[in-house]
């Protein structure tokens, strides 16, 4: 029975995680890297050594800057200032809960166009900003969900073997 609670969780975390991925305010990655504590906590720490920890630890880190540096990008990319990339990511967590349909998409979009209306740009160079957060938004998605399934396939292979 506990084994099932065990596996239950390290699953559970294993959806949230993903979901996470999409959805910025789930754990996202961090709910993948407690899956590993959570099955070494109901089983065994034994079958992870000091290089599964290293490689998981440094996807980690690289998820968590590349999720910033990724959206930046977006906005960088499309001629957008520090003060878009700023609202661009206040739009991403703050959107969802605004608009829960398309908040996620609306939230940095608006962000950024209006970071370039402050400063004085045209509507259309705002709009070609906020674009570019969408771009740098859905960038930023496929590297985590490859990274988090990259994750869970390690954790998966170093059990197994």
């Amino acid at each position: 029975m506990i084994a099932v609670l065990g596996w239950i969780l390290v699953i559970a975390l294993f959806v949230i995680g993903m979901a996470g991925a999409v959805y910025p305010v789930l754990p996202g990655v961090l709910a993948v890297y407690f899956a590993f504590f959570v099955y070494g906590w109901f089983f065994s720490f034994e079958p992870f050594g000091w290089f599964f920890w290293i490689i998981q630890t440094l996807i980690v880190v690289v998820l968590l800057v590349a999720d910033y540096a990724v959206g930046a990008w977006g906005v960088k990319k499309f001629g957008g200032s520090k003060l878009s990339v700023w609202l661009s990511t206040i739009g991403i967590i703050v959107g969802p809960f605004v608009i829960p349909a398309f908040g996620l998409i609306i939230g940095p979009l608006l962000g950024a166009m209006i970071g370039e209306l402050i400063k004085g740009e045209t509507l259309a160079k705002a709009f070609k900003v906020g674009v570019g957060s969408v771009v740098g938004l859905f960038s930023s998605i496929v590297v985590k969900i490859l990274l988090q399934l990259a994750m869970i396939i390690v954790f998966f292979i170093w059990i197994i073997v």
